[in-house]
């Protein structure tokens, strides 16, 4: 009797181990509960030093290592068709990675803070704020004034609701522009490693019975493109 088995898999995965198995890169559903174990169980691709840290893998291939295990079964895909697995090893180190996280917060902020400067200085900001003032209230403005102030409070209102943040609360459950910019550029580099490792010719399909086709590195002696990692761990 033939047990079917539905499987879903994520398009980018990222292991801290070399060793990965099909629980990290799909989900499973199977009324068997003896063959799911057996499934997740399955080994389906094992990072070598030598070898690049980056490959892309076909759902025909992780179909075959399946049917390998359990024959009378039948697959039903519901995800993606191929995966992006990539090996990241953690840092020995972590104030290494803290250091850089401080790093780019300092950037982020004097460099906002530079753009927001330049730009009132291009607009002549203060020259607008005394022109409108000077209308309105028919005198020259002396010092601040509640124009500036209010400027002022509303460009913070206004920063804080667009990032949809108040330190690390959410103002509401939607993600904000930042956020959906970066899925969007993930699912673009994504879409772009994989159609490249299809026509280069790494990518692991069905037909490589013990994966020894070079992994994805990114490069081509024809072809070369620098690609910069965007991945995000999706577990199964």
């Amino acid at each position: 009797m033939t047990t079917t088995v539905y499987l879903k898999c994520q398009r980018n995965v990222v292991s801290s181990l070399p060793d990965v198995f099909l629980c990290d890169v799909a989900s499973l559903r199977c009324q068997d509960r003896q063959i799911s174990a057996k499934l997740s169980a399955i080994k389906v691709h094992h990072f070598k030093k030598q070898d690049a840290s980056r490959c892309v893998i076909s759902t025909l291939h992780v179909i075959k290592l399946m049917e390998e295990v359990c024959p009378d079964i039948s697959v039903e895909v519901i995800g993606e068709s191929d995966i992006l697995l990539e090996w990241v090893s953690v840092p020995r180190k972590p104030w290494k990675q803290w250091s850089k996280v401080v790093l780019v917060c300092f950037i982020c902020f004097f460099g906002t803070g530079f753009t927001i400067m330049a730009y009132h200085n291009d607009v002549s900001i203060n020259t607008l704020f005394g022109s409108i003032y000077k209308l309105v209230m028919n005198r020259e403005p002396r010092g601040i004034t509640l124009m500036e102030i209010s400027y002022s409070i509303g460009l913070a209102v206004g920063i804080t609701v667009f990032f949809n943040h108040v330190g690390t609360k959410r103002i509401t459950k939607d993600p904000t522009p930042i956020e959906v910019a970066m899925r969007i550029y993930e699912e673009d580099v994504d879409r772009s490693i994989i159609e490249t490792a299809e026509r280069a010719g790494w990518e692991i399909e069905g037909d490589d019975a013990d994966g020894s086709r070079e992994p994805f590195r990114g490069q081509s002696k024809k072809h070369r493109v620098d690609y910069r990692k965007g991945s995000n761990r999706k577990d199964g």
